[in-house]
Formats: C-alpha cells, structure tokens, sequence
C-alpha cells in the first residue's frame, strides 16, 4: 500500500550487520535521510518526500522494529533498540548507498535517533532537522503530572511482563487510530491509505514487542548514553533546526529552541500550525521549513 503513496520511489532491504532495513529512494542531489516516528513508518513523509527528491537525493528508511524492517531479538538491558543501535543501522544503510555524509530529518523517534547519530558520528551529519522533541534525557528531567497525562504512552510502553504488548495486541488497529487520533489539532487530516499501512505493520506482533523495546530503552540504556555525553561535554555540532507543533505539548510546555541550546551549538527553530505529525498535518510548512534548512546545510 505504501506504493499507493510514494510509487516513484525505489524500494529495497539493505542488509546491515544481520539486520534488515526497508529502504526507499528516490531524487537527486544532496542526501537527506528521513526518519519516521512512533507508532509510523515511512509512510509519514509522503506529502514531503516527493518534492524534497526534486532538489535531494531522498532516502526513507524503517527503523528496526518499525514498518517492513526487521525485528531482531532484544535482550535484558534493551541494547538492541537503544538509539544507539537505531542510528548505526541508519548510518550503515547511508553507508552502503554511497553517502558518507548525509542531512538527517527525524520526527519523533527518529529525531531522538537522529540525535543519537549526531552525537556518535558528527562526520557523517552535515545537519540534523528535529520535528516535534526535545532531548529524552531532558524529558525524563523535567517529567511532571501534565507529562505523565500527555504521554503516558512513554510509560506505559516501557512497562514490563508483556503488558502493553498484550493489550495492544487484542486490537492494534483500535489503538493506532485513538493514539494518533488524539495528537492531531487542525490541519490536513490524515490520509487513510497511510493510516492503513500504520495498521497493516502494526499487527505484527513482533513490531508491537520492538516498539515497546525502543521505549524501555529511552527509559534505561538511552539515559545512560546520554548522561555519559553530558558529563563528557559532547554536543550536537551540526546545524540544528528543531520544528514543532504550536497546538502540541511539546509547544505548550518547553522553550523549544532554548532546550536545545543546551544540547547543540547552532540552533534554529520555528512552531508549526499542527499537533504533534508535522509532516501529514502541516505538509507545506514543513517542507518549506525543511528546504530553507537543507538548502544552506549541504554536505561538504
């Protein structure tokens, strides 16, 4: 179903260290990887990615555990589906298409991978575009009631003994569409095809158990590579621009631009008139957004 919305892009697995990454290209130019977030593929840069690959060389790709890629087995401390390991598989498929350096647009979890990735391998992001986070370490810092009520979904995912696994499992369609649903202010609605494809991969229950393993790791293993990086004083040197949703939480309660400055040395930022899916709410702002960025952030 994908095809039904992004049919002129090239599709292929790219094979990364025994894990396989469902991968899409297509366009000229500069590269730009785009990364989706929870509970999506893919599939939520379809307004985006077509015009983008008129000035880019655009690669979407399916994070591990997420979408058409694979669902490796985790482990007790979450190592596989820490942002660490999200993000080389990422850097390794750019590898393997031929970019050494590449921009990286993330939203939601992708941003935090794309942080990660910023953070681990600074030679290889020429500029890091953030659509609708601050840093997970500063969330998990300033964490209060309105968090806990807003987001619950990140403590309810983390938790154990296969619970969020066996509830969402009874009906994943009920809660893509309810959790989706819920963060979507104004706007353009969502398409149904890709809501479809949302659903379509997340009836697999293995992509249900994967994705509460990325955020039992945001809760445990992620914190830890992040606190190691504050300590030793490792920044975010690429350009950095952070987007998000006006109407959303996370621009009704953070300083976005200013939370950020304290993760990156070059920092821009701009509200977006949506909720928290910038790229299917607010399409057209943030493309624009994203092509005044990219067009001065080009790789060396």
């Amino acid at each position: 179903m994908s095809d039904q919305l992004l049919g002129d892009f090239d599709r292929r697995t790219v094979h990364v260290e025994g894990v396989g990454i469902n991968v899409r290209t297509a366009g000229d130019g500069p590269p730009v990887l785009l990364l989706h977030g929870y509970p999506q593929t893919h599939v939520i840069w379809h307004h985006i990615a077509p015009a983008l690959a008129a000035t880019h060389r655009v690669v979407l790709a399916d994070l591990r555990g997420y979408g058409d890629s694979d669902k490796p087995v985790s482990d007790a401390g979450h190592t596989p589906y820490s942002k660490r390991a999200l993000a080389r598989d990422q850097l390794l498929v750019m590898r393997e298409l031929g970019f050494d350096r590449f921009a990286v647009v993330g939203h939601d979890r992708g941003g935090r991978v794309g942080h990660r990735m910023a953070l681990d391998h600074p030679r290889a992001v020429s500029a890091l575009a953030v659509l609708d986070i601050v840093p997970t370490r500063y969330v998990f810092q300033h964490a209060d009631k309105d968090f806990g009520l807003g987001y619950f979904h990140w403590f309810f995912l983390a938790a154990g003994h296969g619970i969020p696994e066996h509830l969402i499992g009874q009906d994943p369609a009920f809660w893509i569409r309810t959790r989706m649903g819920a963060r979507h202010r104004g706007g353009t609605p969502f398409d149904e095809a890709a809501l479809a494809e949302y659903v379509r991969c997340f009836s697999d229950p293995a992509a249900i158990h994967a994705s509460c393993e990325d955020y039992r790791a945001a809760a445990s293993v992620d914190l830890v590579h992040d606190d190691a990086d504050a300590a030793a004083g490792r920044r975010v040197t690429a350009p950095l621009l952070a987007l998000w949703g006006a109407h959303g939480f996370v621009g009704r309660h953070y300083d976005v631009p200013e939370v950020w400055r304290g993760y990156a040395d070059d920092v821009r930022g701009q509200a977006l008139p949506c909720d928290h899916y910038l790229p299917e709410e607010a399409p057209d702002e943030t493309l624009r957004q994203l092509r005044a960025f990219l067009g001065g952030a080009t790789p060396e």
